[in-house]
């Protein structure tokens, strides 16, 4: 998913030319000028304006903290090869596994790009009425959709991502489905946004094999508007999927990006009203982009409400002076303290994306090392949230549903300890100790 296995990648590409991950960009306030088409930049007006200051205003609503638990479905194409995390860009990494793997099923990727893979994700068993009901009885009090990932394809009908699930793949509005039901069942609705990243992250859609019979011959990322012609990707442009290639690569290609991904976000807050919104990012995204995001979300929220805000945003690696601005969110891992403001783990009962090797090998995390983490969590003020892999037919395996009826039991029982409890003056008692941060999740003890 996030920022596993991407410190050495950012440590490659912070001396790579170009590159913009790991650097803060500078807050500057948004344009008056049109940006893309004639839309303009614009927040909702309200308390909240795009500074760290004026988001010190914030207060973590009620719901949240009353929910303790929630259930995410981290689900794009990467679920259709069924090889896990990251596919979207492993598979142009000449040697990597993932590579190996689409050249001997799809075949090498100057041909069957990832573009391809979006293309041949159909979704065509999803039941979201059938899972909903299920994560509702696992104990969920939200649940959470991804809505983009580093792979930059937009799951729901996205006025400025043409590469979107409506357009392409399953020809669904992921996203609005997911909304309805999760509502129509009585949990809050969050959605996940990833592709703050996606600028670097796949910028190897540009390269080539270094070595063997194709070296040297580009990948599908190099191909133009023009070259769909006659495919079934005419009027599509590839650069609007993987970023502008070579010599493209500029800085006012860069702004143009990030003044893009402003207004996808933006679009995607105000067509679904999510109660949560989830940035996989060190504080928040791309500078005034992010900012902006953050003070338009809160102020459309708490205008959708009466003025009463209901908004949750989290995001990572927040600095303890900021920490009150938004929930504090820790990847597989969690706090070793009870942290003042509420908190959220997020991890997953297997990995990121759908792999197929996790269930054939039955190596899921068990109900009983679930249970230990959740108490853990809410003991410090936090909530968890934990993601069922979904295949990309849109079901999910025999062993995940075994996992979520084991949840269903013990909740069933124990719910009351659970939700709407706040922490007691400690959080434990004995010897054992669990070190803090993120990605620690193989340092926990079993109890």
């Amino acid at each position: 998913m996030a920022l596993s296995g991407f410190i050495a990648l950012a440590a490659v590409l912070a001396v790579s030319k170009g590159s913009h991950l790991g650097q803060a960009v500078a807050y500057e306030p948004p344009h008056t000028a049109t940006l893309v088409g004639n839309t303009p930049v614009h927040i909702a007006p309200g308390p909240f304006q795009p500074n760290w200051d004026s988001l010190k205003q914030y207060r973590c609503p009620t719901w949240f903290r009353d929910a303790k638990f929630g259930i995410w479905a981290h689900w794009t194409a990467q679920c259709v090869p069924e090889q896990g995390d990251w596919y979207a860009r492993n598979m142009y990494i000449q040697g990597s596994p993932d590579y190996n793997y689409h050249v001997a099923h799809y075949g090498h990727p100057s041909k069957f790009g990832f573009k391809d893979i979006d293309h041949i994700w159909h979704a065509e068993h999803w039941d979201p009425e059938k899972l909903i009901r299920l994560y509702k009885r696992a104990g969920a009090r939200y649940f959470v959709a991804l809505a983009n990932h580093h792979d930059n394809f937009d799951c729901w009908n996205s006025t400025f991502q043409p590469w979107n699930s409506v357009r392409v793949g399953p020809h669904k509005d992921i996203v609005g489905t997911w909304a309805r039901v999760a509502r129509e069942h009585g949990l809050r609705f969050g959605v996940t946004v990833h592709s703050a990243r996606a600028w670097d992250w796949f910028d190897v859609a540009h390269g080539s094999d270094r070595t063997g019979p194709l070296k040297g011959v580009p990948y599908d990322g190099v191909l133009t508007k023009a070259d769909g012609k006659g495919t079934w990707w005419e009027g599509l442009d590839p650069a609007d999927l993987y970023g502008p290639a070579g010599s493209a690569r500029t800085p006012e290609a860069f702004e143009l990006y990030v003044k893009k991904w402003f207004l996808r976000t933006q679009d995607l807050v105000d067509k679904y009203h999510p109660d949560l919104l989830y940035f996989d990012d060190s504080r928040l995204p791309l500078g005034w982009a992010g900012l902006s995001i953050a003070a338009h979300f809160y102020n459309s929220n708490r205008a959708l409400h009466g003025g009463k805000l209901e908004a949750v945003l989290t995001t990572k690696d927040m600095p303890e002076d900021l920490r009150s601005t938004v929930v504090w969110d820790i990847e597989r891992g969690r706090s070793d303290r009870i942290e003042p403001y509420p908190w959220q783990t997020d991890t997953c009962i297997g990995d990121w994306h759908y792999r197929r090797s996790l269930y054939e090998h039955h190596a899921y995390k068990k109900a009983a090392q679930v249970v230990p983490m959740l108490v853990d969590i809410v003991s410090k003020n936090g909530n968890l949230l934990l993601n069922i892999p979904v295949r990309g037919d849109g079901t999910i395996d025999d062993d995940e549903i075994a996992f979520c009826e084991d949840m269903a039991r013990w909740i069933k029982v124990n719910g009351e300890c659970i939700y709407g409890t706040r922490p007691w003056i400690v959080y434990g008692e004995g010897p054992t100790r669990l070190r803090g941060g993120s990605f620690n999740e193989g340092a926990a003890k079993s109890y």
